[in-house]
Formats: structure tokens, sequence, C-alpha cells
């Protein structure tokens, strides 16, 4: 028997299911994030720069872009509790955080690697940032300046905090999931997670689970006080390369080449909706407050010219008389 939150969101989903899709960059979106309190979207780009949208009723309206890194913006994230900063990993060896306020750059931080992911911690005291030489740095968010320092010695994915901010997870190479203490960063336990490659991870924001999507394919869902896995999703056929959990934490996005977008029911790992695309994925975010999920792909611009990249980001959940 579906539980009444399926059929309730089914039915919503039924009303709301259009996607509408915002110029945003000149090179294909490679990141997404809601700042905290959903006002603002922010994408990071191939092509060097950030934008931020502010979202108005069922659209997003470009507010700024965002100049200064050298090289590609892989990654960015907002500060967990201030709505106005947000912080972008770039592979010019640098990471910069921004105020939307001013719209400028209020620091620029040089690390010693082509960055490549980025988070904040969820008290807002630290950075951490992943290079491509697999070295995690940790930045005082406060004085800009590096706190620590890990190499590893396996191929660092993705990372993240755990919810209560003392443990520190990192997804690897070699489908493990190794989680230090925090702020020790003294190893705490190995979870070979996945046979293969294991990409990319998230927590749900009541903080009962965690998400891990990997290269075969599969999305686990794990519970964090146990650290075991629940269940797995397995709808997607190629390599899990983003995730998202709903801001009650019901609901979990993952994405891939796959042309569609998985939208899973946690509790059951029933399927809730499915995000039609025409190619691949590259990163998915469900607003904080409502059953809206931002979304990028690698689409490409007309039909005749098919190199060049769109560059756009879209919303998936708008009404369908919008």
């Amino acid at each position: 028997m579906a539980s009444q939150y399926y059929q309730d969101l089914q039915e919503h989903f039924k009303n709301n299911n259009k996607s509408r899709e915002f110029p945003a960059h000149s090179a294909k979106v490679h990141s997404v994030a809601w700042s905290c309190d959903g006002r603002r979207l922010a994408s990071g780009s191939f092509d060097k720069t950030a934008s931020v949208f502010v979202l108005e009723k069922d659209r997003l309206v470009k507010e700024n872009n965002y100049r200064g890194h050298g090289d590609s913006v892989d990654q960015l994230c907002w500060h967990p509790t201030n709505p106005d900063l947000f912080v972008t990993a770039s592979g010019d060896k640098t990471i910069r955080i921004w105020d939307v306020r001013t719209t400028k750059c209020i620091a620029t931080i040089s690390t010693k690697g082509e960055n490549i992911n980025i988070c904040w911690s969820p008290d807002g005291q630290t950075i951490a940032v992943g290079n491509k030489d697999d070295v995690v740095t940790f930045i005082d968010a406060k004085t800009n300046r590096s706190r620590a320092e890990e190499q590893f010695k396996f191929e660092v994915n993705e990372i993240s905090w755990n919810n209560d901010n003392d443990m520190f997870f990192l997804t690897n190479g070699s489908g493990c999931i190794n989680i230090l203490s925090y702020p020790e960063l003294k190893p705490i336990q190995s979870i070979n997670a996945h046979p293969s490659n294991c990409i990319c991870i998230k927590f749900d924001p009541t903080g009962k689970y965690f998400a891990t999507g990997s290269a075969d394919a599969l999305v686990s869902l794990w519970n964090v006080e146990e650290l075991v896995c629940v269940r797995c999703f397995s709808r997607l056929d190629w390599p899990v390369r983003t995730l998202s959990f709903s801001h009650d934490g019901k609901m979990l996005a993952s994405a891939s080449e796959d042309h569609f977008i998985d939208i899973a029911e946690v509790e059951t790992g029933e399927k809730l909706w499915e995000v039609q695309c025409e190619s691949p994925t590259f990163t998915v975010a469900w607003h904080p407050k409502r059953p809206l999920l931002a979304y990028a792909c690698d689409d490409k611009e007309g039909k005749y010219d098919s190199n060049r990249e769109a560059g756009t980001v879209k919303l998936f959940g708008l009404p369908n008389d919008s």
C-alpha cells in the first residue's frame, strides 16, 4: 500500500511537473545550489564564472554573474545559515567567497592544487576543499587561513560533514566511504559501500540517513547512527553523478548520463516521479522549503550546431499551467 506521502506527492507532481530552463552561462553548468533560505540559486560553470538567480514565484531571475576565477568553477556551496555568502571551487588553485549583497568576492584563498569539490561545515566555521591530487584542505571561514591539510592515499571523490559536525566523510575511487572524527581527523571507519568507484555523498536534512551514488549505477541509503545500508535504488543504468534530498528528507533525486532524473521515496525506495532530460545531468538540488528541483544538463545549443554548449539552469516542479 502506497504511503499517504507518496500519494500526496504523486498528486502534486501530476499538476506540477513542468520544467523551465533559464540562460545562465556560455558553457556547461557543473554545479547548482540553493541558499539556506531558498531565495537564491547559484550555478558554477566551465565558463569560469558563477551566476546567482533570485527565485520569484515560478521563475528564476538572473541577479548577477560573478567573475574572477581563471579556470572552470567545478563546485560551489552556500553558507549553511547565512543566505548571503557562497563559496566556489575552481581549477585555478583558488577558492573564492562571494557576498550577494555587495556582489563582490570577499576572499580569495590560494590552495595547492586544482580544486574539484567543496563543502561548508554545518556550523559555518570551516570550509573543506578537495583537489585533483586527493588533498583536502580545511579552511577557517573567519580568518580564511588553512587549519589543516590531509593528503589521502586513495582517490577522493566527494566530501561532506555529517549534520552534527563531528564526523567527516569522503567517498573514494575503490568504492569505500571513509569516516574521520572531526576536528581531530582520525580515521573512525571505512565502509565498503560499492564494488566500484563511489562518486557522491549527501546527508538528509533530518540527520537520519545519508546516500551515496556510485559508478555501478546504484544509489545506497545508509542509516547515520548504525552506518548500515538500509536500501538500494537501482533505476539508473549509468554512474550516479549527483544526489539531493528534499527539504523534509522524504525524497531523493539522483541523476547520471541516463536521460532522466530519478525521484524516489526515501522510506520505500519506490519511484515517485522521473524528470525527462535530453542529455546527461551534471547536478541536482532540491529547494530547501518546496518540492522544486534545480538541475543542469549537458545540453547543446540548437539542432544544427551540436558543439555549442547551452549553459542553462533548469527548474522542475512548476505548475503545469504556469
